[in-house]
C-alpha cells in the first residue's frame, strides 16, 4: 500500500483545508493510497511514508514555523521520498502574485522537492487577532475567501499522476 503524508501548518484553518481536499484528491486518484492528514508541528514518524507533501500558510511572506521546522528536522528522509510543497495565502481576485518565497525554493532544494504552488487563501477579520486585524486594515487587504479549488484539484491530479510515474511508489 502507499502511504502518503499531508503536513500542514495553518494558522486559521485555511491551508488545513486545503490539506484536506488535496487528501481526498489523492485518495481518490491513487487507488489503495494511505493518505494521512497531520499538522506539521506533530508530523509524528516520517518513515513509511511513500511520499510527502508539506504545505504552509504565508505570513509576510514566510512559511509558518512549523512548516519550516519540519523541512529542517526530517531533511534526510524527506530527500529519500517524492515532495511537493504548497503555500496558501495571498488574497484578491485576481490574488496579487507572491514576487519572493526565496526560503521555501531553498528548503524545496534541500530536499529535492519535484515542486512547489502557491494557491489564494482566505482572509476573514473575525478569525484574526488585534494585532493582525490592525495590519489588515493598515494594508487595506481584500476580506474574504479567494481559494480557487479547481486549481487544488488539478495540481493535485498533476501530483497524483507523477507519483503514478515513480517506480515503487505504488503499489
Amino acid at each position: 500500500m502507499t502511504t502518503i503524508l499531508v503536513a500542514v501548518a495553518s494558522r486559521h484553518g485555511a491551508t488545513d483545508e486545503i490539506a484536506q481536499e488535496i487528501a481526498e484528491v489523492l485518495r481518490r486518484e491513487v487507488p489503495g493510497a494511505a493518505v494521512e492528514v497531520r499538522d506539521a508541528a506533530e508530523p509524528g514518524d516520517l518513515a513509511g511514508c511513500d511520499a510527502v507533501l508539506v504545505g504552509s500558510a504565508i505570513y509576510m511572506g514566510r512559511w509558518l514555523p512549523a512548516a519550516r521546522h519540519l523541512v529542517e528536522r526530517h531533511r534526510a528522509q524527506l530527500s529519500t521520498v517524492p515532495v511537493w510543497l504548497f503555500s496558501s495565502g495571498p488574497v484578491g481576485d485576481p490574488p496579487p502574485p507572491v514576487d519572493d518565497l526565496a526560503e521555501v525554493t531553498a528548503l524545496g532544494g534541500t530536499i529535492g522537492a519535484r515542486g512547489h504552488r502557491v494557491f489564494a487563501g482566505r482572509l476573514d477579520p473575525a478569525e484574526l487577532g488585534w494585532a493582525e486585524r490592525f495590519v489588515v486594515r493598515a494594508t487595506r487587504s481584500p476580506v474574504g475567501d479567494f481559494r480557487d479549488h479547481d486549481a487544488i484539484r488539478s495540481w493535485t491530479a498533476e501530483v497524483a499522476t507523477e507519483l503514478a510515474a515513480i517506480p515503487g511508489t505504488t503499489r
